[in-house]
């Protein structure tokens, strides 16, 4: 850190050290540092989709929605940051949140199977919360 509180080097350094921080399973440095990098560099989906999947990680899941609804804002048929966006909800347990975004998700990618199951077992919690 410099004597400024702000993180040595640059903002793409930043980013890089905060994908190493997730990579090495500390998420909770990650978030801090890419909310740095998200704050210096606002325009960057990369440093936003990074910062999303470190909240999460992180179980920081409010934080996590407000990042992922930021992505969708931007770019409405982004499939990972409406899979993200329906973990996360269902997490902070919003299931219809979750359910809405993971649909979503599905529509746009219906080849990937985790999607899929992700929406299944959001569906099945919610339906058990009715029985």
């Amino acid at each position: 850190m410099s004597d400024a509180g702000m993180p040595d080097g640059d903002v793409y350094d930043w980013y890089q050290r905060g994908l190493q921080l997730l990579a090495n399973r500390d998420p909770a440095a990650a978030a801090t540092l890419l909310a740095r990098a998200a704050q210096a560099e606002p325009g960057s989906r990369s440093l936003l989709e990074a910062l999303a999947r470190a909240q999460y990680d992180a179980g920081r899941y409010q934080e996590a929605i407000s990042t992922f609804r930021e992505l969708i804002t931007r770019n409405p048929s982004d499939d990972y940051a409406q899979f993200g966006l329906g973990l996360a909800a269902s997490r902070a347990g919003d299931l219809q949140l979750a359910a809405e975004h993971l649909a979503l998700a599905v529509a746009m990618r219906p080849d990937l199977g985790h999607y899929s199951r992700a929406l299944r077992g959001v569906r099945n919690r919610r339906s058990g919360e009715t029985a």
